[in-house]
């Protein structure tokens, strides 16, 4: 049965790359009918932050996918402690008395990139080994690459294709820290062999940890899982995108936080890296689930696109707006309600399922509605030119003998869309003006601006008292 897992660390908010990972780990997983693990990887305690753990999972309950078990690291010390002397006593693992620190103590090379190892503590005799752990000497448990005869580590990433590295090329790696704790890439390998991941889709950056971790499962004695690493994710000059260097930009929330809608913002990144073979781009999600497949993942990096004055992805603003045009406008209601909650607006869900119909492809945002609807919420509309009530080849005069008309009519229409329809045509004609010479300063005067939703349902929705009173105050601009 196909067993996946996203393994976030709480160093930091969700980032957009591990948003990806999750995603991908998620269709595969309901794809193949199998079970999603979200496994926090939280033994870094100098690192970890409850601030950051409760970001990841805003992000990830943002995305609204869910998951099927959940594990923490943290909880599961005397596992990885039993597995890596279980590995020790079948001398696939030794102890390093060097001294360092343990913050190093996972790469003890990385300023001199041909270390391996310590010759003197691998070959250092059992007897030896323990009478000095006996005393209390400090030590890194490493784990014994073949060396003697070199051996190559082989897998078929199912993203790259065949992998291989000889041991010539892979240093001791640790295990256990000297402070105790554990590496990584040791937890990491005794979770997934104990809760038997089948498959680990993660960034193409962990393809070279592949190979320890194969000898890992090896010398745990369980089958490899599968592995298929994802292109990584660049800024629009290559760049990896990084927290530090590109901030807000890689954030789940910044996108949350703008107003997209979690499901736009998934099929958004499915994207980066990925396509369905067909040239759909906009996909709901049993769609994105039928479709997913690591055949269609690229090998070549994905580029986000942003700028220092806007950090969103004009192609995930686009995909936004499409997604919000294809809601049920009682779903669309349901999303844009805290919005306007949180702008201060009260209301109610009849006037605001008349409302949202009129601003639906008005907007790519949730947070757009604010300024597209405003209007329907105030008393009192914010000031605006007197100029914007002049029709097109019109002047004030024509403007104020247009509103002046306006009154009596909408005094007695039928306020509904066919019956302001009939009124105002018929105004328009009685005064010798155009239709649209007779619409714009009403819509102005009530919505105060040019740009507003259609004209009818808007003043419907208004209500005949409220169109009156703000016509009547458009009038004393003119004069």
């Amino acid at each position: 049965m196909v067993r996946v897992r996203f393994a976030p660390s709480p160093t930091g908010y969700l980032h957009i790359g591990s948003a990806r990972t999750f995603i991908f780990n998620w269709l595969f997983a309901r794809k193949q009918k199998g079970t999603m693990i979200l496994r926090i990887d939280d033994t870094d305690v100098e690192r970890n932050t409850q601030a950051s753990l409760d970001s990841i999972f805003d992000g990830l309950n943002w995305l609204g996918l869910g998951w099927d078990e959940f594990y923490r690291q943290s909880e599961r010390g005397e596992l990885y402690a039993k597995a890596a002397w279980a590995i020790f006593d079948k001398d696939l693992a030794y102890r390093d008395f060097t001294p360092m620190n343990a913050a190093a103590d996972d790469n003890p090379g990385e300023a001199k990139a041909a270390w391996l190892c310590n010759p003197g503590m691998r070959d250092l005799s059992r007897e030896e080994s323990d009478r000095r752990a006996a005393a209390g000497e400090p030590f890194v448990l490493r784990f014994r690459v073949p060396r003697d005869p070199e051996r190559t580590v082989e897998f078929t990433d199912l993203v790259y294709g065949d992998q291989s590295k000889s041991t010539a090329d892979i240093e001791d790696f640790a295990l256990l820290r000297s402070n105790g704790g554990v590496t990584y890439h040791h937890a990491s390998c005794v979770d997934d062999a104990d809760l038997r991941i089948s498959h680990i889709v993660r960034g193409q950056d962990h393809l070279s940890n592949t190979f320890k971790h194969i000898l890992i499962f090896e010398a745990l004695g369980v089958e490899p899982p599968r592995f298929a690493h994802l292109p990584l994710l660049t800024a629009p000059d290559g760049a990896k995108l990084s927290k530090r260097k590109h901030g807000p930009v890689v954030s789940v929330t910044t996108y949350r936080d703008a107003g997209f809608l979690p499901h736009s913002y998934i099929n958004f990144l499915c994207l980066l890296g990925w396509n369905p073979k067909d040239n759909r781009e906009k996909m709901s999600r049993d769609e994105l689930v039928e479709a997913f497949s690591f055949e269609g993942v690229n090998r070549a990096n994905a580029v986000v696109n942003f700028s220092e004055e806007d950090p969103i992805d004009p192609k995930a603003l686009w995909l936004n707006a499409q997604h919000i045009y294809a809601l049920s406008v009682p779903d669309l209601a349901s999303a844009l309600a805290p919005v306007f909650t949180a702008a201060g607006y009260q209301f109610d869900e009849a006037k605001l399922l008349r409302i949202t119909p009129l601003i639906q492809e008005r907007i790519k945002t949730l947070n757009d509605a604010v300024g597209a609807a405003d209007f329907f919420f105030i008393d009192e509309l914010a000031p605006y030119d007197p100029a914007e009530l002049i029709p097109q080849k019109g002047d004030a005069a024509m403007a104020a003998r247009v509103l002046e008309a306006a009154v009596p009519a909408l005094e007695t229409a039928e306020f509904t869309h066919d019956g302001l329809d009939s009124v105002l045509r018929a105004q328009a004609a009685a005064l010798g003006v155009k239709a649209g010479q007779m619409f714009q300063p009403i819509r102005v005067a009530v919505c105060g601006r040019k740009v507003a939703p259609p004209l009818f349902e808007t003043l419907e929705v208004l209500g005949r008292e409220t169109c009156l009173k703000r016509i009547h105050q458009a009038i004393l601009k003119l004069k």
